[in-house]
């Protein structure tokens, strides 16, 4: 064996540099790993860990040949070494007496050999034969930290390790009055409505977006911008106050950070989170400690007898600290055929495409993740000795592994997000748009042959807006990939029993005040603590009906009479997606700042029928509102050129120079007021960033020179998957503005196959795009339901309909439904059936 390690073959050995990762614990394309029957490959060229199966391909795609082969094996004792068998744990705790036993783990020993590719021919070690240069790449290896461990510990240090400002110990906070309300929040930037992403300064109250993450999602960056005008350092993000804390970010240490002070410092603007601490549990927190268990019962199933499901598609995966979001949302999405095409179809492909590090390639490990739940690989029966633990003479089912452990792929697409980097529970709706952001993104860049899987959940939301002082017709329309969907209380179907609960529950919270104060009730009533809540039932109709009703717009700029107005706005859908995502809004903010879950029933059907929701369009005898200057996307040919001075006073305001432009042509040059107002009344108009032609020249001419555009920005938005032209492009319609421009090409991404250097495609009028006329008629795919009472706490639970039947994806259980909670679900996945 020895002749095998000819010099072509220790020549290709490289001895790992400082600080180099080593990847020795599980394969970089699939789930096997130390356990597994061959253990890993690790190649002493690369060190990237792999099965037999892709050592292979690695051994034929780079000529690398010398592999150490790594198994973890468990160890059997000798009888004379075995222990009494342990007493079972009588009280609830770790390491102490009567408890659970914390070093209880398995004993086994790792066994190493020298594989030398084609054939793996196998050198067994130790082996004082072997080179001084093989002995110490073989030593690198074994000395080397478990990669899935360090990244487990970076993660929870990311999440948990943060430093004290500074800055928090002398803020110096403006007494201007302002009091921040609990809701209804929208960044207060001029011509800015961003309502998600918001922060708040705290040293003057100033509510403005974050930052734009590179895949996408986030703000504008106002708040940013606003501690360059101000140098006011200190910024706390609405949506994560809680009674624990809040998220806290210094521009001036350009990092997340511990504000000690954080409960004075939000006291000041009206933000008192002293009030939501809690001394005792009030009837209220009771009864959400039934809902909780209540909700654990539904969604879980428990005291069902639901009978573990193996094979290709149920495979689950093993919660690796507060990740059951992310499970249940990809077990979903692998359930949709343009995903499995894309990724499980197609992962021979990906795999041969991959770059030299697949770990932190996205392609990669979704192809690996897509692989591992739908091969049945990794979820096989389990055997007749597994089936049973008889270690103290019971005969009791014990649980049978069949998961992976996602880590790579949480690792990657979690990556300098602030949020799904960290080991905290995450809102499954925002890693939904996370992923779906992701999966744009790198198609767009990807040097193979594919498709975006994503496209199948897309949709085209029309917004109809009538005038009532003309009664003319605007149209606009916006894609999105979820519809958000309010909760109607007052469309429950059980008025009168929740009303009777509700009259129970505050006799007893009287009651119970009552007996504080050493009164008596003037009547005795049965005490009934442990009723079970009686919750709203809503039905899913009525959530669709509330989402298509009309909306009064208080104050309407309309160019039909060139003035403010009322109108009213309508929404439908102009085209229906493969797969309809539907969010149902639970999670709500509370009067005293504290987050609220609406605990409902909602009557959600396997099937829908939402022709009823289709968008009509401009109907006969309707007119359109018309485009002061031209359409929206440009002024007509033969233009005057804008006023300067409106110009500069809506740049002063944060509007960008070609929409100031935009306005001012649109309302003739007539004053900066009249502008503001269009430009308020056309912020979601589909061209509103595209370039205005130049002055007297035919708009559909492109401009005779174009500004030079700087390449430190193109190539920034190269990186992020797209091409030079489309960077070019976008830079050009924002005057270069780098976060502008960012926010400009993923709203524009319909046109980007179709744009020129230089030049914009119009977007193609309502006529032009191709008509979705199959029937809009759906059956329900699957639903994420949650337990617990804020997004950032509790537990996700997916059911899946596969083969006919609903199936429970629980982290690492995967089993038959029993009792399925269609009623609990906190996003919809409904099929389009084409029938």
């Amino acid at each position: 064996k020895m002749e095998r390690l000819t010099p072509a073959v220790l020549d290709r050995v490289v001895i790992p540099k400082q600080g180099q990762r080593i990847l020795k614990e599980e394969c970089v394309f699939s789930f096997e790993n130390l356990d597994s029957a061959d253990g890993v490959y690790v190649s002493l060229n690369s060190y990237m860990a792999f099965s037999k199966h892709f050592a292979m391909l690695d051994h034929i795609k780079t000529g690398n040949a010398l592999y150490l082969n790594i198994k973890r094996r468990p160890v059997e004792k000798k009888p004379d070494e075995l222990e009494p068998p342990k007493k079972k744990p009588t009280i609830l705790g770790i390491g102490v007496e009567g408890g659970f036993d914390a070093d209880a783990k398995p004993a086994t020993e790792e066994r190493y050999a020298l594989a030398i590719a084609p054939d793996f021919v196998e050198i067994p070690l130790p082996n004082d034969q072997l080179s001084e240069k093989v002995q110490s790449a073989i030593s690198a290896v074994l000395a080397a930290q478990s990669t899935d461990k360090a990244e487990e510990v970076a993660t929870w240090v990311a999440g948990q390790d943060m430093p004290v400002s500074e800055h928090a110990l002398t803020l110096q906070q403006l007494d201007n009055g302002k009091l921040v309300p609990p809701t209804g929040w929208k960044c207060e930037w001029e011509g800015c409505d961003q309502d998600t992403n918001l922060w708040m300064n705290l040293t003057d109250g100033t509510i403005l977006c974050g930052r734009r993450q590179p895949d996408g999602s986030g703000g504008n960056g106002h708040a940013l911008s606003y501690y360059e005008k101000t140098k006011y350092p200190l910024c706390v993000k609405l949506a994560t106050i809680t009674p624990e804390g809040a998220d806290v970010f210094s521009y001036a240490e350009d990092d997340m950070v511990r504000d000690i002070y954080l409960e004075q410092h939000l006291a000041h603007f009206g933000v008192d989170i002293a009030k939501m601490k809690k001394t005792e549990m009030s009837i209220h927190e009771l009864e959400r400690d039934i809902q909780y268990s209540l909700d654990s019962h539904r969604i879980e199933e428990k005291g069902k007898q639901c009978v573990p499901a193996y094979g290709p598609g149920y495979t689950g995966l093993t919660n690796l600290g507060n990740s059951c979001y992310m499970a249940s949302l990809m077990q979903v999405l692998f359930t949709i055929p343009s995903f499995q095409q894309r990724f499980y179809e197609g992962r021979e492909s990906i795999f041969e495409h991959a770059p030299a590090d697949p770990t932190r390639d996205f392609h990669c490990q979704m192809a690996k993740l897509a692989n591992g739940l739908l091969s049945g690989e990794y979820s096989k029966p389990p055997s007749q000795a597994e089936q049973m633990d008889t270690s103290e003479g019971e005969s009791t089912p014990k649980h049978h592994e069949s998961s992976v452990r996602p880590r790579m792929f949480k690792t990657l697409v979690g990556a300098g997000h602030p949020e799904f980097s960290s080991m905290r529970q995450q809102d499954v709706l925002e890693f939904y748009q996370h992923i779906m952001n992701l999966i744009t993104q790198k198609e767009r860049a990807y040097p193979g042959e594919g498709f975006d899987p994503s496209t199948a959940l897309q949709f085209k939301i029309e917004d109809r807006i009538k005038c009532n002082a003309s009664g003319q017709i605007k149209l606009t329309t916006r894609t999105d990939n979820v519809l958000s969907l309010p909760v109607p209380l007052e469309k429950m179907t059980n008025h009168a029993e929740v009303a009777a609960y509700e009259a129970r529950k505050k006799e007893q919270e009287d009651q119970k005040q009552a007996a504080k104060q050493g009164e008596k009730p003037a009547t005795e009533t049965p005490k009934k603590d442990d009723e079970p809540p009686v919750r709203p039932i809503i039905p899913l109709q009525a959530c669709l009906e509330e989402f298509a009703a009309d909306e009064n717009i208080a104050s309407f700029f309309s160019t039909a009479i060139n003035d403010r107005t009322t109108a009213t706005k309508t929404s439908g859908l102009a085209t229906f997606p493969e797969v309809l995502v539907l969010h149902i809004r639970k999670f709500v903010m509370g009067p005293r700042w504290e987050p609220k879950k609406l605990d409902i029933f909602l009557q959600a059907p396997e099937t829908l029928d939402l022709e009823w929701l289709r968008a009509k369009g401009m109907l006969p005898g309707e007119t359109a509102l018309p485009e002061a200057g031209g359409r929206a996307g440009g002024s007509a040919g033969g233009a005057a050129a804008p006023d300067e001075g409106i110009i500069s006073t809506l740049e002063s305001m944060g509007f960008s120079r070609n929409r100031s432009s935009r306005a001012a042509l649109a309302v003739q040059n007539s004053n900066a007021e009249d502008a503001m107002n269009w430009l308020f009344a056309h912020m979601e108009d589909p061209g509103i960033d595209d370039p205005l032609p130049t002055p007297g020249a035919d708009s559909k001419q492109p401009a005779a020179s174009s500004p030079a555009v700087d390449e430190e920005s193109v190539a920034m938005l190269s990186s992020m998957g797209f091409s030079r032209d489309q960077a070019t492009a976008a830079l050009r319609a924002t005057d270069g503005n780098l976060e502008r421009a960012t926010d400009w090409i993923f709203s524009h991404a319909d046109q980007l196959d179709a744009m020129a250097t230089g030049e914009v495609a119009a977007a193609p009028a309502a006529a032009e795009q191709q008509a979705d006329t199959a029937p809009a008629k759906y059956k329900l795919l699957a639903f994420i339901s949650h337990m617990g009472g804020s997004t950032a706490s509790g537990h996700y639970v997916c059911h899946i309909q596969k083969e006919g039947k609903w199936v429970k994806f629980n982290d690492d259980r995967v089993e038959f439904s029993e009792a399925t909670p269609f009623d609990m679900g906190y996003l919809y996945f409904y099929q389009r059936t084409h029938q």
